[in-house]
């Protein structure tokens, strides 16, 4: 068995890059094992077993088992990061980190899903402007919780930035960010890229996405216009 935290992931997936953000700012390095879900193995019965919802990222971390990319990521920060600022453990602080998770969770990422699923599963050939309104709403979100603080709980980086901006970056690439509307929002981004992990373990996985989706466009129109 591995010693180190095993992580059931793709680098197209926010959700797989924000853990792979968390913990490279916590330090701790894991056993990282691709998960192909056109192939389908993420159904597998050796996977279902450890995650019945078929979803990923999944953390096996030497029998404990744990899935959604923000418990991850509090898991980690509670069991392995040497201080409390990415997950504080004051109630009330905390709290405020939660809640940028599920809002993350709740309207960030799913905004992100409604743009590109479409393309990449069922033959969409275009991205509605209304799918892309839709993403700028919860951009404006983000842009008021971050008027006061270059963080979004804060002056200190927290797992929500880290998750945040894995849907962000992603988003950004279809619905960019417009640096007028959202002055704090962006700058914000740009901060959050200077990060020394940020490249590799979120921007390599976004152009990924950001790069099938573009070609999966093309295809999608050209296999319409011959049927």
């Amino acid at each position: 068995m591995s010693t180190k935290p095993v992580l059931y992931y793709s680098p197209r997936s926010p959700p797989c890059r924000a853990v792979l953000l968390t913990a490279a700012a916590i330090g701790v390095e894991l056993d990282l094992r691709l998960t192909n879900l056109k192939e389908k193995e993420h159904l597998t019965p050796e996977f279902l077993k450890l995650n019945p919802q078929h979803t990923i990222p999944v953390l096996d971390d030497n029998g404990t088992v744990v899935t959604d990319s923000h418990v991850i990521s509090a898991y980690l920060a509670d069991k392995y990061s040497p201080d409390e600022t990415l997950y504080p453990k004051d109630k009330l602080k905390r709290m405020e980190v939660d809640a940028r998770l599920y809002y993350d969770a709740g309207h960030l990422f799913p905004r992100v899903r409604l743009m590109v699923e479409p393309v990449i599963y069922f033959g969409a050939d275009n991205i509605e402007q209304h799918k892309i309104n839709y993403m700028h709403l919860a951009y404006d979100g983000l842009e008021k919780c971050l008027t006061n603080s270059p963080y979004l709980c804060g002056e200190n980086l927290t797992i929500a930035d880290l998750c945040a901006v894995a849907s962000v970056s992603s988003g950004a690439i279809f619905a960019p960010i417009n640096e007028e509307k959202f002055p704090k929002l962006a700058a914000w981004l740009n901060r959050l890229t200077q990060l020394p992990y940020y490249k590799k373990n979120n921007q390599e996985g976004a152009d990924l996405l950001g790069s099938l989706v573009k070609d999966l466009l093309v295809a999608n129109k050209k296999a319409k216009e011959n049927q």
